[in-house]
């Protein structure tokens, strides 16, 4: 019997073929085959590898406007009526021509059976249904969730030197998550994040899954997941009537600066494509850039200034010494990250700090 990774990878070796049968409102962008969404809706918001490089294997893909994520055997599951992992195993295999059970024939596989092209009406319908479950599911797993005092979120945030919380954040202590390796249904505590829209509404939850014993994030496959939409949102910590907010990926991130800034608004956006993607309340007057120090950070900071041309707003976009602000935190103390910020902002440090 094949096991999940060897199918998990035979689909991603055949990963342009695999586009052309099930997604054939998508098209081929260079190394990317893009859609719009996981119901093979016409877009681009969708983006599957089609060939790999080092750590990135071809076949997996990232939905751009709801964050979710997952690779070929994941899609078989929205694109086809396999509605168990066997059952997608079993469409995987029939793909592949692959028995149910022994070794893959020679030759390169190809696809059995086409999947039925859906009409525009019926795959926008379907990418609506798909959006607002996502959504619903994610306002669901936060109202589970309950408060963090004196739980291990609590611990594990206070390890990285973060003293700033905030009621964005709840402690669930068994969260569900699909085993990579073995497709099994697993669960273990997890860090809740609230992601809100410009209006307060929520549309999804960051999920950090935690090793409580070790107090770390839980050394897992994808231990930071999103459920629901995070187009344009982020989890906030702040008065959304701040006219100073700062806005950086990871909620570590983001935290680092509250906790020596108390008084400053701050949101995370939860990755740098969705940082460059951040929908800036109009309230906002002026607004700090955390970026970390590669190349999607820049990349992002750069996105966003494009973006706020023709506002009237004051952009700042302040770089840490090591990966991330939490990195220098852990690394100096919080004194030291203040008088770094003080050096570059002045006066209005020791207001946002009191």
């Amino acid at each position: 019997m094949n096991t999940i990774a060897e199918i998990t990878s035979a689909l991603g070796a055949n990963a342009d073929s695999f586009c052309r049968a099930y997604l054939p409102n998508g098209r081929r962008s260079g190394r990317y085959w893009t859609v719009g969404d996981v119901t093979g809706a016409a877009g681009k918001s969708l983006a599957i590898r089609l060939t790999g490089c080092a750590d990135r294997p071809p076949g997996k893909w990232t939905d751009y406007a709801t964050a979710e994520h997952g690779d070929l055997l994941d899609l078989i599951g929205h694109l086809t009526s396999a509605t168990t992992v066997p059952e997608a195993l079993d469409e995987a295999r029939r793909f592949l021509r692959w028995p149910r059970c022994g070794k893959q024939p020679a030759g390169l596989p190809a696809a059995r059976k086409r999947a039925r092209p859906k009409s525009r009406d019926q795959a926008s319908e379907d990418a609506c249904g798909t959006r607002t479950s996502a959504r619903k599911r994610a306002q669901r797993l936060w109202s589970l969730g309950r408060p963090i005092a004196g739980t291990p979120v609590e611990a594990y945030l206070a390890s990285r030197g973060i003293t700033r919380f905030g009621p964005a954040l709840r402690y669930h202590p068994a969260v569900r998550y699909r085993e990579a390796a073995t497709g099994e249904l697993m669960a273990a505590p997890a860090m809740l994040a609230k992601i809100t829209d410009r209006s307060g509404e929520i549309t999804g939850v960051s999920r950090t899954w935690l090793d409580i014993e070790r107090g770390t994030v839980a050394d897992m496959t994808d231990p930071k997941r999103v459920m629901g939409e995070l187009l344009g949102s982020g989890v906030r910590f702040d008065d959304p009537a701040s006219p100073i907010l700062a806005v950086g990926e990871g909620i570590e991130t983001v935290l680092s600066i509250g906790s020596v800034l108390p008084k400053l608004a701050v949101t995370a956006c939860l990755s740098a494509t969705h940082l460059g993607l951040f929908d800036v309340p109009e309230a906002v007057r002026e607004i700090w850039i955390l970026k970390d120090v590669d190349k999607a950070g820049a990349r992002a900071a750069r996105t966003l200034r494009e973006r706020l041309e023709g506002r009237d707003i004051v952009i700042r976009e302040i770089e840490p010494v090591l990966g991330d602000f939490n990195d220098d935190l852990t690394a100096w103390g919080p004194d030291a990250l203040r008088a770094r910020l003080r050096h570059d902002f002045g006066e209005r440090v020791d207001q946002l700090a009191a």
